[in-house]
């Protein structure tokens, strides 16, 4: 038994548990391919401050196999990381920083080349040139399941008309749906938290679709920070103190967290029995623990929230504009907050009326880190939020259990340095307590807006209601002042009018 264990590669163990990282089902893998490779060309371009231009097409190769293809204008990639990007699981720049991005693990991209190629055998093939003056290079590789690693079966020099960005081929077996779950609705809806963005889309049998971005203004900047005290647990802190280049506990706590001064942490290190000039290498497990103990007890401000890029209300709203047909539009975005020490930030938009379905439950809209969260909208924090807003005291139908009823679109918007999904696959953003309750004050404040909407509509309805009622009954009214007063016709058609006149003032007023 012992000859036949071995060490078992992240590439091997995702093989056999795609399911895990959303390539479940032939639908759900032709939609994940595409969101992998757009959210590596979105976070590309948005670090290198340019617009992005997307284009994204979709070939039938033959009965449910496809040729999924995104190329962006972004600042391409070295040539020497490219077989690493897209040939290595866990392979990443994202994981060790805390800020706001779509990515963090260096799964994505490589495990949707990976699932390519374990349904259809064909390699995965990457072009890129990073500048002007940079020569385009063309990539084929597979990925070495058991040891996790790239081959590279093409590397050679192209002409290439673009002076700098990435092109990205998968084929894979799928299934390709339109409609609401469609691949456009899911482009149609990254385009909506990402306002700056503008994409190309090619269908398999369509015509092209090029959806315009609602603004020209790029998201501000995400600043790295360090970790939060708050958020840090046993096994965390022993390999942090392993790690430091502190030579003294008080320098390491200065340094290696944000928001701890030096009376912070010499109330800290003196509370757990230690000495500020303890070498961090010597605290053993149990000071360790000791330690986190006095972390809780400690007051700490919150950590800072520059890391976080919000989309924005004005921006919201201009987005909801430019793709839904509706009456009337609001967005809330709330002030920071945080959870185990990681700061987050939600956000709310609504669009009402209009050509939105007035019968049907209200469509909800999900994101995380301005990504579309397309599954398991049940388990998702903003789903259960939604479902606990009493949205009929602000005029709408709502039964247990469910959406509320109306011409409706919810968009809910969590970012986070570390956003706590319920699985690899981040379809569903888990449900803290601090996390639901930001999402319930945001649904009330919108809600409110929404509810003063809705009742001046319905008071202006009912007052033209009213004025209709009496503008059909003034000719009756002359008619029978001039049989009692005898008025005359003149006189008659006089009274009518000025009725009528004041009818309509009191309209425009």
């Amino acid at each position: 038994m012992a000859k036949q264990q071995r060490e078992i590669s992240v590439s091997e163990f995702f093989t056999k548990n795609r399911h895990l990282l959303g390539f479940d089902s032939p639908t759900k893998a032709l939609l994940t391919t595409i969101k992998e490779a757009v959210d590596n060309s979105l976070d590309a371009c948005e670090e290198a401050q340019i617009l992005p231009d997307l284009l994204v097409e979709i070939v039938p190769v033959s009965e449910n196999r496809f040729r999924v293809i995104v190329e962006d204008n972004g600042p391409g990639i070295v040539k020497e990381q490219i077989p690493r990007i897209f040939g290595k699981l866990l392979y990443g720049s994202k994981f060790h920083r805390l800020r706001q991005s779509r990515g963090q693990q260096g799964i994505g991209i490589s495990a949707a080349g990976m699932y390519g190629q374990l349904t259809t055998g064909k390699p995965i093939v990457i072009e890129s040139r990073a500048g002007k003056r940079k020569k385009a290079h063309h990539y084929t590789l597979v990925i070495d399941t058991q040891r996790n690693e790239p081959v590279v079966k093409k590397d050679r020099e192209i002409e290439w008309g673009k002076s700098q960005g990435t092109r990205v081929e998968i084929e894979l077996e799928g299934v390709y749906k339109r409609g609401k779950h469609g691949v456009e609705a899911y482009l149609r809806q990254t385009v909506l938290a990402n306002p700056h963005v503008t994409i190309l889309y090619k269908g398999p049998g369509e015509e092209e679709v090029r959806i315009e971005r609602a603004s020209n203004a790029l998201p501000e900047e995400a600043l790295e920070i360090k970790p939060h005290p708050y958020g840090v647990e046993v096994g965390m802190l022993l390999q942090m103190l392993k790690d430091t280049n502190s030579r003294q506990l008080k320098g390491f706590f200065q340094s290696e967290f944000s928001r701890v001064g030096p009376k912070s942490a010499t109330s800290i290190i003196e509370a757990s029995g230690l000495s500020t000039t303890t070498s961090p290498r010597r605290v053993s497990a149990e000071r360790a623990e000791a330690l986190i103990a006095t972390i809780r007890e400690t007051k700490i401000p919150a950590p800072p929230t520059n890391c976080l890029s919000p989309i924005g209300e004005e921006r919201i709203e201009a987005s909801l504009k430019l793709q839904m047909n509706a009456d009337w539009y609001t967005a809330v975005t709330r002030s920071p907050s945080v959870y185990r020490g990681n700061p987050f930030q939600v956000e709310v938009g609504l669009a009402y009326g209009g050509d939105l379905g007035a019968d049907e439950l209200a469509t909800l809209y999900r994101y995380a880190n301005r990504v579309p969260l397309q599954y398991q909208q049940g388990a998702c924090a903003a789903f259960k939020a939604v479902l606990a807003t009493n949205w009929r005291s602000y005029g709408l139908q709502q039964s247990r259990g469910a959406l509320p009823t109306g011409p409706l679109v919810i968009m809910v918007h969590v970012a986070s340095v570390w956003v706590p999904f319920t699985s690899e696959s981040k379809e569903a953003v888990a449900s803290y307590d601090e996390i639901i309750k930001e999402l319930k004050l945001a649904f009330q404040e919108a809600g409110r807006r929404l509810g003063r909407y809705i009742k001046r509509g319905k008071r202006i309805a009912d007052d033209e209601r009213k004025r209709k009622y009496i503008e059909k009954y003034i000719p009756h009214i002359g008619i029978a002042l001039k049989e009692i007063l005898g008025l005359t016709d003149r006189q008659e058609k006089k009274v009518v009018d000025t009725l009528t006149d004041t009818l309509e003032r009191s309209r425009k007023t």
